[in-house]
């Protein structure tokens, strides 16, 4: 006659392995810190797009403000097309790794803290449904090659301004974290691969 496996109650853990597991709680006050900074992150965007509307209006200290963020130290002291785009990329990019950290914030204590019971939340995120550490780790990479590539685009817009030696770098540098996301796929795969081929006798 089969047994039923043991409840949590009959599977009391020693005291040392449950100060060992109950030391994952160490990291709440790290993602604590990071919606802290998510907070900085707000206030950043918000600060940014006031000067925008504000040089749109004509304010001359916003002008000044937007001019010296997106670096543009030559050409014309005024509100260009080009000076919009580099500061909605600006915009864009604050939102992109306040997404960042929202997936480490979320997932990162999903996976390696504790539950936090979203099923049949209407607001549940669809990735965090199936996330594990793996599954993180592939997100995080595409999200960081999302960043780069904002910050790729506003060099490439902004490129008077910036050396040769600037533009080799952030390329290369971008192209090394297209290679780094694939090898974290390619690594995945075959993870998960080998973790579903039947055990042969």
């Amino acid at each position: 006659m089969s047994q039923n496996p043991p409840t949590l109650e009959q599977r009391k853990l020693s005291p040392l392995n449950n100060l060992i597991f109950a030391s994952r709680w160490l990291q709440l006050p790290l993602y604590l810190g990071l919606i802290l900074a998510q907070c900085v992150y707000v206030f950043h965007f918000w600060v940014e797009l006031k000067d925008l509307i504000g040089a749109a209006f004509g304010n001359a200290d916003s002008l000044q403000h937007i001019l010296e963020a997106v670096g543009m130290t030559s050409g014309p002291k005024k509100l260009t097309e080009t000076t919009i785009m580099l500061v909605v990329l600006g915009l864009i990019d604050v939102v992109m790794i306040s997404n960042l950290l929202i997936m480490v914030i979320v997932g990162g204590y999903e996976t390696f803290v504790s539950r936090m019971n979203l099923e049949g939340h209407p607001d549940q995120p669809e990735w965090l449904s199936h996330v594990n550490a793996s599954v993180l780790k592939t997100k995080l990479a595409m999200a960081i090659i999302g960043i780069s590539s904002i910050h790729l685009l506003k060099t490439f817009i902004n490129a008077a301004n910036y050396s040769d030696r600037v533009l080799i770098a952030q390329t290369v540098i971008h192209i090394a974290f297209l290679l780094s996301a694939l090898a974290i796929s390619w690594t995945d795969r075959i993870t998960t691969a080998t973790h579903h081929q039947p055990k042969q006798h």
